[in-house]
């Protein structure tokens, strides 16, 4: 059986020391409930420690994503103040184990949401959208994982950045983007490949929040998943994110 705490302790010095730790798996028996009991206490550690609870992420919510983990299933995990990257500014690499980055479009609640709700729904709880990024970190060794261990894991969050907010009275259900390193073009997509609309992430993270006792609330962000499979960071790179309507957002890293 789990030990719950004992796991999440694990997870959580993980991703705060930037240290890589063998799968859970590999010595525990984790079924889907006991990896996000694992994601809960975890981010519980770092509520206690000062952060807010400031929004969701939805994961493998793209064909890519699928492919490139090898996975099917849609994921969720939470963010945390201490999460929020710093639009344009610099991040050191050495905080991360295996740092990869994906383009994203990032919702931003004005109401609450909570449980099974329609498109139409979901976008009357909008108040603004934005083009983001998520930085993604397995702290696993070997970048190696079961879904009970990306799940027990925070589903792999570890930071995100946005952009400048805009109303969303336009149609963003097809938004052609571009991922760049130093300039090159290194992931070229389209909001689009989030489950054919990006509302229907947003519409899922509703369902998953609301299940866990958790509904979304106003003030918060849904990151509504990655657009195109995810890209690994290196030092002395400036990472910008194109997305048509909505413009850039960036940042760089450092060693």
């Amino acid at each position: 059986m789990a030990d719950i705490q004992a796991l999440a302790a694990t997870v959580d010095d993980a991703a705060r020391k930037a240290t890589a730790i063998p799968q859970l798996s590999s010595h525990t028996t984790m079924n889907m409930n006991d990896a996000y009991a694992v994601q809960k206490a975890s981010i519980g550690r770092r509520i206690s420690r000062g952060e807010k609870r400031v929004g969701i992420k939805m994961g493998f919510t793209s064909r890519a994503k699928m492919v490139q983990m090898g996975l099917s299933d849609m994921i969720w995990g939470r963010l945390t103040s201490g999460m929020i990257l710093e639009e344009g500014a610099p991040i050191s690499i050495s905080k991360y184990v295996h740092p990869r980055i994906e383009p994203e479009i990032a919702f931003l609640l004005k109401s609450e949401l909570v449980g099974n709700v329609t498109s139409l729904q979901a976008l009357a709880a909008v108040e603004a959208v934005a083009p983001a990024m998520e930085l993604i970190d397995s702290r696993y060794e070997k970048f190696k994982f079961s879904l009970e261990d990306v799940v027990a894991d925070n589903s792999s969050s570890s930071g995100f950045v946005t952009g400048a907010w805009h109303k969303p009275d336009f149609d963003f259900s097809n938004l052609g983007l571009v991922l760049s390193f130093n300039g090159k073009p290194m992931l070229i997509g389209s909001t689009a490949a989030l489950l054919g609309h990006p509302l229907r992430s947003l519409v899922a993270a509703a369902r998953f929040a609301a299940e866990a006792g958790e509904p979304l609330q106003p003030g918060w962000i849904v990151m509504a998943g990655g657009a195109t499979a995810a890209e690994a960071l290196a030092p002395d790179t400036f990472v910008e994110m194109e997305m048509q309507h909505l413009g850039r957002v960036a940042f760089s890293v450092k060693a």
